[in-house]
């Protein structure tokens, strides 16, 4: 078995999958749990309570997540299974994912179109919605102390997040400008200054 590699200096994490079962189930669960967003449940599922990734290990698969095409965490789970058990880790994190989940989103979905226009269904999708962008900043503020040991610095980390939150938010930009105007620049910064300290 494969068990994701820690960067250099970075603490181990506490236990690994013992199967692609295994791997399978904790994603199931965890999708499962994730109605509105599965990010913090994620977190809390891999880092907390089943200790197979550090914080610093999550918050790395996770950035590389976001940079692929495709939803953030359905990558994290491919790219984590396939460390753990190569293409049949990667299978089962994503089945893991996707089966139940999508079966559950069909039956709800064909239930919305009968029922949508009901105000109490209408008036509980808003909440759902509400609870959503809470557990995701709820996330990032957990998730922030990882943030300390970055190379970028706290001064560039504060002014990409500032940037990045006005662009999405008061702008209203598209997630490929908000990539290429942004993130590029984020990554090469944080390369030179990688360089910078190894020589």
């Amino acid at each position: 078995m494969r068990s994701p590699e820690p960067s250099v200096g970075a603490p181990a994490a506490r236990a690994a999958p013992a199967s692609c079962g295994a791997l399978f189930a904790a994603f199931n669960r965890l999708a499962l749990q994730g109605f509105g967003g599965v990010l913090p449940v994620a977190q809390r599922e891999l880092v907390e309570r089943l200790g197979w990734l550090t914080r610093d290990q999550f918050l790395e698969l996770l950035a590389l997540s976001q940079v692929l095409p495709g939803p953030n965490v359905v990558n994290l789970g491919l790219i984590y299974g396939d460390r753990c058990f190569g293409w049949r880790g990667a299978l089962a994190a994503s089945a893991g994912m996707l089966l139940l989940p999508l079966a559950i989103v069909l039956a709800l979905t064909m239930a919305a179109l009968r029922f949508g226009e009901v105000p109490a269904v209408a008036g509980a999708l808003r909440g759902m919605g509400v609870v959503a962008a809470g557990l995701v900043l709820a996330t990032a503020i957990r998730l922030a102390p990882g943030l300390r040991g970055s190379p970028l610095g706290r001064a560039a980390v504060v002014a990409l997040v500032a940037a990045t939150v006005a662009a999405v938010a008061v702008l209203r930009w598209p997630l490929l400008p908000v990539v290429l105007a942004l993130g590029l620049p984020g990554i090469a910064l944080a390369a030179w200054r990688l360089r910078e300290a190894a020589s």
